[in-house]
């Protein structure tokens, strides 16, 4: 695969940097278009929250299910008129980079209590379709347990051969 997998290409398309692992949780930043500061995380957990909660920040991908709370109100982010404006471009973007790994995100769609769409591992250029949230996660995980090990494609089933 070329250089051509390198690229955001979607409004909600993310760069996550992944800096290091503190005891069993990945921890690092992402960035988008539309703030200079990375989101810090200190576990997927945390990614995927602060994930979902950019994308409803800018209403996009729209998801297909309505938020239900069974106490209280959930707040409703469906009605805002706010426009985001790009304060990074592509290629500043895609500069950030993680000290263990780096992976661009690009989320299509939110359907079915999940999401659907490509990452890539910049590091190693390589590009999968993922199904689900779980599986988003699984492959970034995936991709760290074979940071340091030998080259000889231990663990790298889910990824593409190159």
């Amino acid at each position: 695969m070329g250089e051509a997998q390198n690229y955001i290409g979607t409004p909600c398309g993310l760069v996550i940097c992944i800096d290091g692992i503190e005891g069993q949780q990945a921890a690092g930043r992402f960035y988008h278009f539309y703030s200079q500061e990375g989101r810090v995380f200190g576990s997927l957990d945390e990614l995927v929250f602060g994930m979902e909660a950019f994308f409803d920040e800018i209403n996009f991908p729209y998801p297909s299910e309505a938020r239900r709370a069974f106490r209280g109100k959930v707040s409703e982010q469906r009605n805002r008129k706010e426009v985001r404006r790009k304060v990074m471009e592509e290629e500043e973007l895609l500069r950030k980079h993680g000290d263990l790994g780096t992976f661009i995100v690009r989320v299509q769609h939110r359907q079915n209590s999940s999401w659907q769409g490509r990452i890539t591992w910049a590091d190693k250029n390589q590009t999968v379709n993922f199904r689900s949230v779980w599986e988003m996660v699984r492959l970034i995980g995936d991709a760290l347990d074979t940071v340091g090990e030998s080259e000889d494609g231990a663990g790298e089933a889910r990824w593409p051969e190159k």
